[in-house]
């Protein structure tokens, strides 16, 4: 019980809610309604278990520099509360479980979900090398409504595109401001990240921009998909939202940038979601 309990704290499930309402607004917008159920299914068990096998190799590959790092010294791989064998097992069983989905949905999917393996496998380096990792897991991350319109549509179509760029902006944009948090140690151990490139004024800077791309792309996925006056309420209400959570850190206080960067952005993709719904069948 204790194994179960440090694994469900490590995938933290309730950070799935950041990609499944966007893969779920693919599977909408390309039924132009209800996805069948099974679809619907296939498609969640595919997203959480991505999801969770990338967490786990992002905790396995990064868990020699977690333990150094005094702000996260105390995550579960870190601290050796598991076994690497079952962590190890857990990712391959995942991305197992993830193939399978693909194959269920259709066969394009399943021809494409090694793409969707090695993103999410290799993003757990790039901040060995390159500070646009943020940008990066973005994508990895935006891939979601992408593929969730493929299994529903069957075809590589480029109007999804515009949506998995808004979510790739949008989570680059919150994680250059919670990586402010670790600038003076990636700066130390001499890891890359915009924080520890451009500092943290600059690094909020960069935040900023990223989702005013947000912004703007969910806009024009409105104007593509031909969506109306619900789902541009939602729009709005989103950036209300993103101009509060820039509002409230600021380059001298970064008390509230767990707050801003997660909790608040919980509700993001919720809100999109929520309110293309009722365009879509209102």
């Amino acid at each position: 019980m204790n194994k179960i309990r440090e694994f469900l704290n490590m995938v933290d499930f309730g950070h799935s809610l950041f990609a499944l309402p966007f893969a779920y607004l693919g599977a909408f917008l390309a039924a132009q309604g209800m996805p069948t159920w099974p679809q619907l299914a296939w498609i969640t068990i595919a997203m959480v278990s991505a999801r969770t096998a990338a967490l786990c190799l992002n905790r396995l590959i990064d868990r020699h520099i977690d333990r150094a790092n005094p702000r996260t010294s105390e995550w579960t791989l870190a601290a050796g509360r598991l076994p690497l064998s079952l962590v190890w097992f857990l990712v391959f069983f995942c991305f197992a479980l993830l193939f399978y989905s693909a194959s269920r949905l259709n066969p394009l999917c399943l021809k494409l979900s090694p793409l969707a393996v090695l993103a999410l496998w290799l993003y757990s380096y790039t901040k060995r090398f390159t500070w646009w990792c943020h940008l990066l897991l973005g994508m990895a991350i935006g891939l979601g409504p992408v593929g969730a319109w493929i299994a529903i549509s069957g075809s590589l179509d480029w109007q999804p595109i515009v949506l998995g760029m808004a979510v790739a902006c949008w989570i680059a944009g919150f994680d250059s401001m919670y990586a402010c948090q670790d600038i003076e140690f990636d700066q130390a151990h001499g890891l890359f990240s915009i924080p520890a490139r451009f500092g943290i004024k600059g690094a909020l800077l960069f935040s900023a921009i990223f989702h005013i791309f947000t912004f703007l792309l969910l806009l024009l996925n409105g104007v593509i998909l031909n969506l109306a006056c619900f789902y541009y309420a939602g729009v709005v209400f989103v950036g209300i939202i993103l101009i509060y959570e820039h509002w409230i850190v600021k380059a001298d206080d970064l008390s509230r940038v767990n707050f801003a960067s997660f909790k608040i952005n919980h509700y993001v993709g919720l809100i999109v979601f929520i309110m293309a719904l009722l365009d879509i069948f209102l």
